[in-house]
């Protein structure tokens, strides 16, 4: 496979407006993602909504294209920017890595692309849950898996925001996905889904479709910065 890694990023966030460019450790996030990525080494390019994260990115030595701001997913702003910087279509696969995950370990990107060299279309990861309280927490996106005992990758079956029946494990997604490029497409393609609109949930339109998405186990979730105290969490990081 060709792979190559896309980090969507744009200023308008809800609960952390300009979260790309914050300031973690006297770098923009933006960058400690892309440096995190990079470390992988696989072609990293940011898709950005707007033009001051482009600058930034370009100035620091990295790959960056600019995308229509009212692109409705990070999913659609991914297959935008890859479509402006691969006409040709040699890349064969697309890790979308999360720009607001300032210290995920270029593994992520890596594994995600083991799994879709494995068979499937779509790739992903989770972490068991961190406490008890994440089982009713609908902030805590779950992941039904196929998983045979001892195995740490399987099939995706459902991902819910509902507190699960029954004793096992309870698996936390974690939104990091691999497409194969044909799969992107159809994906982007497709109109929401009614799964997808009452879960508010992406993932379970491309389950609707038939695409098949497999995941992998890891020990920990990385970090995601969503709000003023994941930041302040990510800064106590930078030593």
């Amino acid at each position: 496979m060709n792979p190559i890694v896309v980090i969507p990023a744009r200023m308008a966030a809800t609960r952390l407006p300009g979260k790309p460019l914050a300031d973690i450790g006297g770098k923009p996030m933006i960058l400690r993602a892309h440096e995190q990525a990079a470390a992988s080494g696989l072609r990293v390019a940011v898709a950005a909504g707007d033009a001051e994260i482009v600058e930034v990115v370009r100035a620091a030595g990295g790959e960056a294209i600019l995308t229509d701001p009212a692109l409705p997913s990070g999913s659609d702003r991914v297959r935008a920017a890859l479509d402006a910087l691969d006409p040709e279509r040699r890349h064969d696969a697309v890790v979308n890595l999360q720009g607001d995950m300032p210290f995920a370990d270029p593994s992520t990107s890596t594994l995600c692309v083991e799994l879709l060299a494995e068979g499937g279309d779509i790739a992903t990861l989770v972490a068991a849950e961190a406490d008890p309280s994440d089982r009713a927490n609908p902030d805590v996106v779950k992941a039904v898996l196929a998983l045979p005992e001892g195995a740490d990758r399987g099939r995706a079956l459902y991902f819910t925001r509902s507190t699960l029946y029954g004793d096992g494990p309870v698996w936390r997604h974690i939104g990091v996905y691999g497409y194969r490029r044909e799969a992107l497409d159809r994906f982007c393609a497709a109109p929401p889904s009614p799964l997808e609109r009452r879960e508010k949930l992406e993932q379970l339109r491309a389950l609707e479709m038939g695409l098949t998405i497999r995941a992998a186990v890891v020990a920990d979730a990385p970090l995601s910065v969503d709000n003023p105290a994941d930041l302040e969490a990510a800064r106590g990081l930078v030593v």
